[in-house]
């Protein structure tokens, strides 16, 4: 089974919800926020689905009026992971809203490429810097984050339920760097070892 990385569609808000209501049970968002969000001008939402499903899929896709593809989930309606950059364009930063991983493809890099990911979109729309918010009791995730550049700024008292402290953390988004164009790929092929555990293995990420 390959995994594929795409944006996010209206269409996959219910199992998006799904994936985030399992794994923040606490801190879970509403789903009318998450879905201002997936419409957002200025956000970009990617989700993690199986990249085999998608392409049997594909060919039997309607169309609209205007041949655009329609919005639907995809033929398994399995959302493994998603993440979620806020970014206005001409603000010079951005934020991590949101990201998470379903338990069985933790381990497997998939948050650290959908990390990339969202810098690298955070880039094109040429911000400055990344924030992010995680809780403190989960050192994992904030491992990953700072393996990524992310510093830690300071913190929130109690910003989490039960009174858990947030720790902010901030990038400075490198330059971009030319190179040739490539092809979308599966996160397979986007990191040539999609099996290495360096992602939490039983943590949320957020």
């Amino acid at each position: 089974m390959s995994v594929l990385l795409r944006r996010a569609r209206p269409a996959d808000l219910a199992a998006i919800m799904r994936l985030e209501r399992d794994t923040f049970a606490d801190d879970a968002w509403p789903e009318d926020a998450m879905r201002r969000e997936l419409g957002s001008e200025h956000g970009y939402y990617l989700v993690a689905v199986d990249g085999e499903a998608e392409a049997d899929s594909a060919g039997d896709e309607p169309t609209d009026a205007d041949g655009a593809d329609s919005e639907r989930a995809d033929a398994s309606g399995a959302v493994y992971a998603y993440a979620g950059l806020l970014a206005p364009r001409g603000s010079g930063q951005g934020d991590i809203q949101t990201i998470a991983v379903d338990p069985e493809h933790r381990g497997t890099g998939l948050g650290r490429v959908l990390m990339q990911a969202l810098i690298a979109e955070a880039r094109r729309r040429d911000a400055e810097h990344v924030f992010l918010e995680v809780r403190a009791d989960n050192p994992v995730a904030r491992g990953l984050y700072a393996s990524l550049g992310f510093a830690e700024l300071g913190v929130r008292p109690g910003y989490y339920r039960h009174g858990i402290d947030a720790v902010i953390m901030r990038l400075e988004v490198a330059p971009a760097v030319t190179r040739p164009a490539v092809a979308e790929r599966t996160v397979a092929e986007r990191t040539g070892a999609a099996t290495e555990s360096n992602d939490p293995t039983g943590e949320d990420l957020r």
